[in-house]
């Protein structure tokens, strides 16, 4: 199966790190956008790139920078001289899968120009709207803990991720297995296994996962939750609920499953979830949105029966 064959792939290059690599799939099952979150040197742009290559589609490459133009994104109008009429020239955003480096050095109105296309899958150039290719996904990385020269994204902009994944560092077995590779020059690259007509049909038979009414009222109760907490300033929306769903539609879909379990939604609340909660000033002091997801989960009853 093509889709055992990409997991076992990342999982030979990423190296120990298999809960990632399935929140990854998920993410891109589920139709929805991947952010890579860590320290440097930790591999995100390998991951990404990986993750990238192992489709046979469009492929490009965006490195953020404070002096990145919206239209160095998405593209613009010009006039050409030779046929005297207005052109358009598409930027690198148009491809099926696209990878921004470090999103948070550019600035907001550069990062704003994703929103477009990351929700409704099109981008309006000069009072035209063009469509996004299918499949379309974006995978970007940013470093949390530099400051100098970051613009830390907005709300809106965190909220156009499914989910945002802190990679972590290998541990001492991987991490040695590493530096053997590097040391005897085999290193794996990525080769495409998949392809995006692949990926679409993936994501069509994930949507007919089964969610019985426990699982849902379970996924609701979270996502009260944090609408209801004394820390919590701006809760989960809508939005963040339907995706939450989606991914563990894909989750159930990615373990060879055709109905989700309340454990699915339990694991993957996390990493879908916690990116959208807005601190109040006092929960800002006290406490971290994942440390406040974590104590929601611990509170919530997980269903027993699913019926």
């Amino acid at each position: 199966m093509k889709l055992q064959q990409l997991k076992d792939q990342l999982n030979s290059i990423y190296l120990g790190k298999p809960d990632v690599i399935d929140l990854c799939l998920t993410a891109l099952i589920a139709e929805g956008h991947i952010l890579l979150e860590d320290v440097p040197g930790t591999g995100k742009t390998m991951l990404a790139k990986a993750l990238a290559q192992s489709f046979e589609s469009a492929f490009s490459r965006i490195q953020f920078t404070a002096d990145l133009l919206p239209s160095d994104v998405i593209g613009s109008d010009f006039f050409n001289l030779k046929t005297q009429e207005f052109e358009n020239k598409r930027g690198p955003l148009f491809a099926n899968v696209v990878l921004i480096d470090e999103i948070n050095r550019a600035v907001p109105r550069t990062q704003s120009a994703l929103l477009e296309a990351m929700e409704e899958r099109q981008v309006s150039i000069g009072g035209t709207t063009y469509q996004m290719p299918a499949p379309f996904f974006v995978i970007a990385t940013q470093n949390p803990i530099e400051s100098a020269g970051t613009f830390p994204l907005p709300d809106a902009q965190l909220d156009r991720f499914m989910v945002a994944i802190e990679v972590g560092y290998p541990d001492f077995e991987n991490e040695r297995r590493l530096l053997s590779e590097i040391l005897t020059n085999v290193r794996r690259s990525a080769i495409g296994i998949a392809s995006g007509g692949d990926l679409i049909s993936w994501q069509e038979e994930a949507r007919r996962v089964h969610a019985s009414q426990d699982v849902l009222d379970y996924l609701l109760h979270i996502v009260q939750a944090t609408r209801d907490h004394e820390l919590v300033e701006v809760g989960v929306s809508p939005r963040g609920a339907i995706a939450l769903l989606r991914a563990s539609q894909s989750y159930a879909f990615l373990n060879q499953r055709d109905f989700i379990i309340p454990e699915d939604i339990k694991h993957l609340a996390k990493h879908v979830l916690a990116h959208r909660l807005t601190l109040t000033l006092e929960g800002g002091i006290k406490t971290t949105k994942a440390q406040v997801l974590y104590h929601l989960l611990d509170a919530i009853p997980v269903p027993v029966e699913i019926g």
